[in-house]
């Protein structure tokens, strides 16, 4: 078992790889913004929380294992060459008689999200196995058919959403198009070729039909029974209409289908916009009206972005959770967020909680390290937008919503020091703004000299044995 967990952590890595490759090939078709005034109000809210948690959970959970993706044929997936691919996938389905999460912890997962600053939650309600972590009446394949059925909170997504609710968040929906359990996608009759439908949908309309009944369905349970949503998040882009798919797309590696694989998105947004007013829809990689803000998965843009935009990016190298994970330092993560929002988009963190239904306790270490140099900066990310020149060397800026104020960010190199003095020569300040430093709220002295702005950083900043190096300035900013 141990040498079988080990390949599929190799498949892991892999798919990091293959998702930074694809995501780097972003087609720069043009953003679609929305025209509903109700979503428009909603985005223009969501680009000033700027930093959110999703979370991966389900089968995979059990062994630890790449969540969902180890049971698609296509060739770069990798597992033990000795288990026939047949006995792979029913091992994996069986992994439902196993899913017992008896510590199951939402109050958990919520106050350690709000403890990290994050305003906002994604949560995968499906993944791409089909297995579906609320109460659906569309399939048995479910959190709530198994050993964890009669347990009070067993309805996941609604005990999920209830408890990241009462702590102040906005609550996105992960639901994944394709779904590989679902006979109506996957047909028995043939083999499964890769990620797409494995058969001729033109030849066999009336089993895509059911499919996308099935899709609506559950989309529509969820927009209907579970409380305020305001983010469905939609993964799987190669469910998409034929006349849709564009080389990103192709970049990704599976074979692209003859037919199209469309489940009608215009009736599935106007289902869940009634249900939700305002909603955000997020239709992954499908660049048009349903994909309100994108989504680069595993790295940043190389530049500022000018549209609606966030990284999703795992804390761990997995999305669920895994057993021996490498965990990135709060710094590392802090210096993301930083880039990410002066570039203008935000950060969405992904984190894998364990089979039980706990937080890993290095994850909870890490989302207070985080937390705790929010809630003494949080005034330069939070509420923010980009700055013509966002950055200078080391220094990332970003400017107060509707105000004049700006923020200088200063992110250091690990084992780095701070030195007497920061100069830059872009975003100057007016000649008597004050120079706040944030993580102290203390003046800093200042001077404009041909252009360039120097300020004294003090001997207690820059022996400060902080795990974050990134230091805040506030000031404001000349008009010109």
């Amino acid at each position: 078992m141990k040498k079988y967990l080990a390949i599929l952590c190799l498949g892991s890595l892999c798919l990091q790889s293959f998702f930074i490759v694809a995501q780097n090939n972003l087609a720069q078709q043009s953003y679609h913004p929305p025209t509903d005034s109700l979503v428009k109000q909603k985005l223009e809210h969501w680009r000033d929380q700027k930093f959110g948690m999703i979370i991966h959970w389900g089968l995979y959970a059990v062994p630890g294992i790449t969540e969902s993706w180890t049971i698609c044929s296509e060739d770069w997936i990798t597992r033990d060459s000795i288990i026939k691919y047949d006995d792979y996938k029913n091992w994996y389905w069986g992994l439902k008689k196993d899913f017992n999460p008896i510590n199951f912890n939402p109050q958990q997962w919520a106050k350690s999200a709000k403890n990290a600053g994050m305003k906002y939650l994604v949560f995968t309600t499906k993944h791409h196995d089909g297995f579906c972590m609320f109460d659906t009446k569309e399939t048995d394949f479910k959190i709530t058919n198994g050993p964890f059925a009669n347990d009070p909170k067993a309805n996941v997504t609604k005990y999920v959403f209830d408890a990241f609710r009462k702590e102040g968040l906005m609550i996105g929906a992960y639901f994944s198009k394709p779904d590989w359990h679902s006979e109506n996608y996957w047909w028995p009759m043939y083999a499964t070729h890769n990620r797409n439908n494995n058969y001729d949908i033109r030849k066999y309309p009336w089993r895509w039909n059911n499919f996308k009944k099935y899709t609506y369905n559950q989309i529509n349970e969820l927009m209907h029974d579970y409380g305020s949503v305001d983010i469905l998040w939609l993964d799987g882009g190669w469910v998409r209409p034929l006349e849709t798919v564009n080389d990103e797309v192709r970049s990704w590696g599976a074979d692209i289908p003859t037919w199209s694989q469309d489940i009608d998105m215009p009736a599935i947004a106007t289902m869940a916009r009634k249900a939700q007013s305002g909603l955000l829809i997020v239709d992954r990689t499908v660049h048009g009206e349903f994909e309100n803000y994108r989504t680069p998965e595993q790295n940043i843009p190389a530049t500022k972005l000018d549209y609606p935009w966030e990284s999703c990016i795992t804390l761990g190298d997995a999305w669920g959770f895994a057993p021996k994970e490498n965990y990135k330092s709060a710094d590392v993560v802090v210096k993301k967020l930083v880039e990410i929002v002066a570039k203008g988009g935000s950060l969405l963190l992904g984190i894998g909680p364990k089979p039980d239904g706990t937080l890993p306790a290095e994850v909870i270490t890490k989302l207070d390290e985080i937390g705790s140099w929010l809630n003494k900066n949080g005034n330069a990310i939070y509420n923010t937008r980009t700055l013509e020149h966002y950055l200078e060397n080391n220094i990332f800026f970003t400017k107060k919503k509707n105000s004049n104020t700006c923020f200088a960010l200063a992110t250091l190199k690990e084992g780095d020091t701070f030195p007497a003095k920061m100069s830059w020569t872009i975003n100057l300040p007016q000649k008597k703004s004050k120079m706040i430093c944030l993580s102290n709220g203390r003046e800093m002295k200042w001077t404009l000299k041909d252009s360039t702005v120097s300020v004294e950083i003090p001997e207690e900043l820059r022996s400060a044995k902080n795990k974050i190096k990134v230091l805040a300035f506030s000031f404001d900013k000349e008009n010109k």
